[in-house]
């Protein structure tokens, strides 16, 4: 792919202090990508896949940095390349998300034409494709032939939560990067050393995260971030003690936004995790644990087992949202399977 002959001449390294899109975390991601560009075993493509606010961004215009840094060591950060990618400004870099809820055909079609020609200043052209869950049938089966037969010079980076929202066809052909959450201590120290967070307040909000570090800097820069989780958390406890007509008017509500509804199951997983983990005695970290009175009464009202099926409906909930399932009914039936209290 392209002209890897020079990438064996430069320096990389796995820090980027002086770029406005660091990467925290992630090392052996960071440390995988580089050395595959230094020894000119880059792949074509990549799927970057894990939680939302987890880095999956902030890693995809990392390695466009990567691919196109002319400064030393790669990626500087510094030079013109850098700078632009950061901004999102580079004329060989390609950023392609949902219009709407759904990547288009016309979108894929019309990057296809984009990829087509030569660099016009980088040695690659790179295109981010965010949200790939979201794309069409249509899109997906038009972008699996640049898969395919990739033009030179050119880098694809998908982004997804997971690869199981994908088709099979077009996993097999990117390289995988699969990221997992942070470390609390991660997170902490990253709130506290760039973000000027205080240790307390990081300490907490490292807890809540989940080890989603860009999560932990919109709470810390938002309340709004932290009210909206302790609301859709106070539904969650409510709902267990209601019927099902307020849960199916809740599903209702919930289903007019994929993106909250998604946000919402995954907020409810980190929950059904902790009651698990009350229930079992495991002396693992909690992630709600500023919620600890209202885990401990659903651990002892509903058990491990309770828990664990809720968990796994929820899992089962997501993918189905993932793979266009109707929102409604999917929630409907989710919201059946929770535990009664």
């Amino acid at each position: 792919m392209g002209d890897q002959s020079a990438w064996g001449k430069k320096r990389y390294n796995h820090v980027m202090p002086t770029s406005p899109y660091p990467v925290i975390g992630h090392d052996w991601a960071v440390t995988s990508l580089l050395r595959s560009l230094e020894t000119g075993h880059a792949a074509h493509a990549y799927l970057i896949t894990g939680l939302e606010h987890i880095g999956k961004s902030t890693l995809a215009r990392f390695m466009a940095q990567a691919l196109n840094c002319t400064g030393q060591p790669v990626p500087c950060g510094q030079c013109r390349a850098c700078k632009l990618i950061a901004a999102g400004k580079h004329p060989d870099l390609h950023l392609v998300a949902p219009e709407g809820n759904t990547l288009k055909i016309d979108q894929v079609r019309a990057l296809q034409h984009d990829l087509a020609l030569a660099p016009m200043e980088g040695r690659f052209r790179v295109a981010i494709l965010d949200c790939m869950e979201k794309a069409t049938a249509e899109a997906s089966n038009a972008l699996l032939k640049t898969l395919e037969e990739p033009p030179p010079s050119v880098v694809l980076i998908l982004i997804a939560p997971e690869a199981e929202a994908l088709l099979p066809t077009i996993v097999s052909r990117c390289r995988p990067v699969a990221l997992r959450p942070l470390s609390v201590e991660v997170v902490r120290n990253a709130l506290v050393e760039r973000w000027g967070v205080e240790r307390g307040r990081a300490e907490t909000l490292a807890h809540l995260s989940g080890g989603r570090l860009g999560w932990a800097v919109l709470a810390a820069q938002d309340e709004a971030v932290l009210a909206r989780r302790m609301q859709l958390l106070d539904a969650l406890i409510e709902l267990t003690g209601q019927g099902r007509v307020e849960r199916f008017a809740y599903a209702e509500g919930m289903a007019a936004d994929a993106v909250i509804a998604c946000e919402t199951l995954r907020l409810w997983q980190t929950w059904w995790r902790d009651v698990m983990l009350l229930a079992s005695g495991s002396g693992a970290t909690l992630t709600n644990s500023d919620r600890l009175d209202a885990l401990r009464d659903h651990a002892d009202k509903f058990g491990v087992e309770q828990a664990k099926e809720a968990a796994a409906g929820i899992a089962r909930t997501l993918w189905q949202l993932a793979h266009n399932a109707n929102a409604r009914l999917a929630l409907e039936v989710l919201m059946l399977d929770l535990p009664t209290a």
